[in-house]
């Protein structure tokens, strides 16, 4: 959208952060609960450095951060199939380098200390989200479910899904594959079948990338080297027009090297991503309130999802152009489709 640095610092409601919002939500369940459920933030080279100047200001709050680096890849040119960088060195050749993924999770969550340390202080369960989903909020009702499950199956891996619609035709999706739920992306469909990937008739849930998953079984799986997971070929061109390959993986992918993993279906309530300002529109209306760091949406609101809202690449991809041409945010309570383009012509 148009941002330097992390994602996570984007004022995107009442000039409160991605970050604001989640340490608020975390400080709120502490408090209430009167427990100390901690915070971990995986970044990259790219953003580690300014989030750890941003996480200051919440030092006196009653939230435990801590942060870890993920790993750093070199980049692939696309017609030589060889690193494009040649030497080692990522702070002066950043654009060589790239973060392959948030599938990267588990070894670096493991390389970072973090993993052991918090089995050694008893904990069981993590909850993996994007920082840019304000649904993803800590939901009881389903780590009362993996405490207490009601089939007396040790529940390793939870993927919550929710109901496709118009908007989520790319998101990924659970199938059952050799007698195990897994995650398939779009990227991994051949381009004869992405209609039927898209259908909603056909895969009616998608992945909200809201994950729990067993701290124990975590490190099982990565003493055994049975982790397995899909890698994903994102072909990209650089700002000088070198065209690269970036190979990454998912985090949901993993799914299928745990025991007794299950989909939760949930309300669409749990999916609010922010990855473009059409997304950026709904979040700053009066379709949601704040309370406790989590967005509600208001009652007045007659259908359970939200609108379908594109708006012009070309003049409104980026924050400063969208805030540049929508003075306030108008009344969206109603609202089921917004189409806004900006053209010019000439007489």
């Amino acid at each position: 959208m148009g941002c330097h640095g992390p994602k996570s610092v984007i004022a995107v409601r009442n000039d409160l952060t991605f970050l604001d919002l989640t340490v608020q939500q975390i400080e709120h369940l502490n408090k209430t609960y009167k427990v100390n459920v901690p915070l971990i933030l995986m970044n990259s080279f790219n953003t580690d450095e300014d989030t750890e100047k941003v996480i200051r200001k919440y030092k006196n709050l009653q939230v435990e951060i801590h942060t870890f680096n993920q790993s750093c890849y070199p980049r692939i040119n696309r017609d030589t199939l060889m690193p494009i960088t040649k030497k080692i060195d990522v702070h002066n050749d950043l654009e060589s380098w790239y973060p392959p993924g948030h599938g990267d999770f588990y070894q670096s969550f493991k390389n970072s200390g973090l993993l052991k340390k918090f089995l050694e202080q008893g904990r069981e369960y993590c909850f993996i989200s994007n920082i840019d989903n304000l649904g993803a909020t800590v939901d009881l009702n389903i780590l009362n479910l993996l405490l207490n499950p009601k089939d007396n199956v040790q529940h390793e891996f939870v993927m919550e899904v929710t109901d496709k619609t118009r908007a989520d035709v790319k998101g990924g999706t659970l199938i059952q594959y050799e007698n195990k739920l897994r995650l398939l992306e779009i990227a991994q469909v051949p381009k004869e079948h992405v209609d039927a990937f898209k259908s909603v008739k056909t895969f009616k849930f998608f992945n909200t990338n809201n994950l729990w998953a067993k701290l124990d079984a975590i490190e099982r799986v990565l003493d055994e080297g049975s982790l397995s997971l899909e890698i994903i070929i994102n072909n990209k061109t650089l700002n000088n027009g070198l065209n690269v390959i970036q190979l990454e993986t998912a985090v949901g992918a993993a799914m299928k090297s745990f025991e007794g993993g299950i989909g939760i279906n949930v309300p669409r309530s749990r999916f609010l991503p922010v990855k473009k300002t059409s997304d950026l529109l709904l979040v700053m209306s009066n379709l949601y309130s704040l309370k406790n760091g989590s967005l509600v949406m208001s009652p007045q609101r007659m259908f359970p999802t939200t609108p379908l809202v594109k708006l012009g690449d070309n003049h409104f991809a980026k924050v400063k152009e969208f805030l540049g041409r929508f003075a306030n945010i108008p009344d969206l309570i109603e609202l089921d489709h917004l189409t806004v383009w900006v053209a010019f012509w000439s007489r």
